[in-house]
């Protein structure tokens, strides 16, 4: 029989197979592929427990934005109200201030009023005291005697 290259390339093949089967590579690369798969498996593991950690930050973080986002609109409207109540507050006492300032101008035209009156009466009134006085000299001057006589008189009728 003659014996070709297939023939020697398939006693090899079988040699190689039995000699492999013998010191137990089928069984060394089993475990070895087993060590990969465990470890890929691990990794997956790894992975599925970062990505669920990932999306529950992701979930606490979306409501410390909403949180942040609700006190800050809160903070907003309070400064606005505090805005108005200081405009308000400011107005009221603008208001007072004028008022406190028209009273205090008011008052002292009405003093003023007051003392210029009272300067004019008391102006008039010395001016009609020396007219009467020059009136009294004069009229004294002229019937001085005649006037003490009837007073002197006027006074003994009234005793009587």
């Amino acid at each position: 029989m003659a014996f070709d290259n297939t023939f020697y390339a398939t006693v090899a093949l079988v040699i190689f197979l039995a000699l492999m089967l013998y010191f137990g590579i089928p069984k060394i690369v089993g475990t070895m592929l087993d060590k990969q798969i465990k470890k890929i498996a691990d990794d997956l593991a790894e992975a599925k427990t970062l990505r669920e950690e990932a999306a529950a930050l992701l979930v606490e973080y979306e409501q410390k934005r909403v949180a942040a986002e609700s006190e800050a609109e809160g903070i907003i409207a309070a400064a606005k109200e505090e805005a108005v109540r200081l405009t308000a507050e400011a107005q009221k006492s603008l208001t007072e201030l004028i008022a406190r300032r028209t009273k205090s101008v008011e008052d002292k035209i009405a003093q003023a009023e007051a003392h210029a009156v009272a300067e004019v009466r008391a102006r008039s009134a010395d001016v009609a005291i020396e007219a009467a006085r020059l009136v009294l000299t004069d009229e004294m001057n002229r019937k001085g005697g005649q006037v003490v006589d009837k007073a002197i008189a006027d006074v003994g009728n009234r005793l009587n």
